[in-house]
């Protein structure tokens, strides 16, 4: 399967001798309806309004890799088919409705479809035209001060991503009857060309499923990894069998920083999903959210009315954690819901109450998917401090192909021993999980 864009923005490519597809590329999601895009982007999954998910099997014929991953028994295939709210058309569009991912913030649409000759559209690359490399949490900052110092242009490139979600799930979406090697292979081949026809110096895939990650690298991908911590639920039918599985030292420490948690005089945790979520709770949120990005990065990235969006679009998708004290709301996290994962994304808060950061982040995370059978926690980006609260380190994948031989080759250096490096850490941290050591 091969591509050439045309002028249009389409590009002919073969499939064999029983069709012909190209790759269009486009300026908006709006230019897709939300079914064609979610086919590709969570297949075997049907979302109806507001967010409510079922397994939709009848998309496919026959026992291919994605219909038994669906299976629930299934093995390493999971990840892959796994319904992951970040793609799904209604959070991708939320973002550029919003005005939060468009050309006016560096992020310019240029998503990928790929389509058969009858317009029907057998996969999908979420990408954007950056002139910049912030809200990404896979930093290349380095490597661009390194390009320009070299006279090179760093920006624009492009990059393949969830903005401001530091979340893994697939980029190369493929949807039922596609060959999975050889749709990511056409759109991997296509994000080059648009690369090159669009003046960009670069490609990067950031927050890859692994087998995503191994493909590219077959087909001349740099690749990158980095780290997270997550969650694992073993099979736990409360926070106490969670507890049992630690070393009794860790354990005491948790249940003392739960009770001071919420020591304070009125402080109580509610939980908000689906129809119970309110304006009034999105109001209160994003008070924590802004205090919280002007303390880190002195702009957040959101504005409320992406809040507002994913209210009407994805409430059963998302749980909002919430501390009340005397009837007044005064910290929150924000979580989104997958079919297997709780993936943590926001917190912030408006009076600072010792621990109640892990509290509402953290273990409130660990019993919401306890109760609700889900299989992980992923609590965002960074913090080794997550280890002793029984978030265990995890890789995440990035791929990244540069146009310019010498910056490629000096990155590939770069990475090769970042690589090495991130599996020792990894490897280090994992000897010092707080679970205990007699199995």
């Amino acid at each position: 399967m091969t591509s050439s864009p045309s002028k249009d923005g389409k590009a002919p490519a073969s499939a064999g001798a029983e069709q012909t597809v190209t790759l269009r590329i486009l300026s908006s999601l709006k230019d897709v309806s939300a079914e064609a895009w979610d086919r590709v982007a969570n297949p075997g999954w049907q979302m109806t309004d507001g967010g409510v998910l079922q397994k939709d099997a009848t998309q496919y014929s026959g026992m291919d890799d994605l219909a038994a991953a669906l299976a629930d028994d299934a093995g390493p295939l999971a990840e892959e088919a796994a319904f992951n709210p970040f793609l799904s058309h209604a959070f991708l569009e939320a973002l550029e409705a919003s005005g939060c991912a468009t050309a006016e913030t560096g992020w310019l649409p240029r998503h990928m479809l790929l389509e058969d000759d009858a317009g029907a559209v057998l996969g999908a690359v979420p990408a954007y035209l950056k002139s910049h490399s912030q809200g990404e949490y896979v930093f290349d900052h380095g490597w661009a001060e390194a390009f320009h110092r070299a006279g090179g242009e760093y920006y624009p490139k492009l990059q393949v991503s969830v903005p401001f979600t530091p979340a893994t799930g697939r980029r190369f979406l493929t949807g039922p009857g596609v060959n999975r090697e050889a749709g990511m292979q056409a759109l991997a081949a296509g994000l080059v060309q648009v690369c090159q026809r669009t003046g960009a110096s670069s490609v990067h895939a950031t927050f890859l499923t692994k087998p995503e990650w191994d493909h590219l690298g077959e087909l001349g991908y740099l690749q990158r990894t980095d780290q997270q911590f997550h969650w694992e639920n073993n099979g736990y039918d409360s926070f106490e069998g969670f507890l049992a599985d630690l070393a009794s030292r860790k354990r005491k420490a948790i249940r003392k920083e739960r009770r001071e948690a919420l020591s304070a005089e009125g402080l109580e945790v509610e939980w908000a999903t689906g129809a119970d979520l309110t304006e009034a709770h999105w109001d209160a949120f994003y008070t924590f959210y802004l205090d919280t990005g002007s303390r880190k990065w002195g702009r957040p990235y959101l504005n409320r009315e992406f809040f507002s969006l994913i209210n009407e679009r994805l409430a059963d998708r998302t749980l909002l954690v919430l501390a009340k004290r005397d009837g007044r709301y005064v910290a929150g996290a924000l979580n989104f819901i997958g079919s297997d994962t709780l993936f943590g994304r926001n917190w912030g808060c408006t009076e600072h109450h010792p621990f109640l950061h892990f509290e509402l982040c953290y273990y409130q995370a660990i019993d919401f998917a306890i109760a609700h059978g889900l299989k992980r926690v992923e609590a965002g980006a960074q913090g080794a401090h997550k280890l002793a609260r029984g978030y265990l380190p995890a890789t995440t994948y990035s791929a990244h192909w540069i146009a310019h031989e010498g910056l490629h080759d000096a990155i590939a250096d770069f990475l090769e021993h970042e690589r090495a490096a991130v599996e020792h850490e990894n490897a280090a941290l994992a000897e010092h999980a707080p679970f205990r050591k007699d199995g």
